[in-house]
């Protein structure tokens, strides 16, 4: 597993995102899975073009 550094300032940022005892992995990972399902909605949007 990589290790990551993050500034104080994400890591507030995080730390607003984070429900109750929410661990940090979970919660990028959440946040991965938005993205990606995000993009592929963006990608298959252009499809009927």
């Amino acid at each position: 597993m990589p290790t990551v550094e993050l500034r104080e300032e994400t890591l507030r940022r995080l730390d607003g995102l984070r429900e109750e005892d929410e661990s940090y992995d979970e919660l990028v990972a959440e946040l991965i899975n938005i993205y990606e399902a995000e993009e592929l909605t963006l990608f298959h949007s252009g499809d009927g073009v």
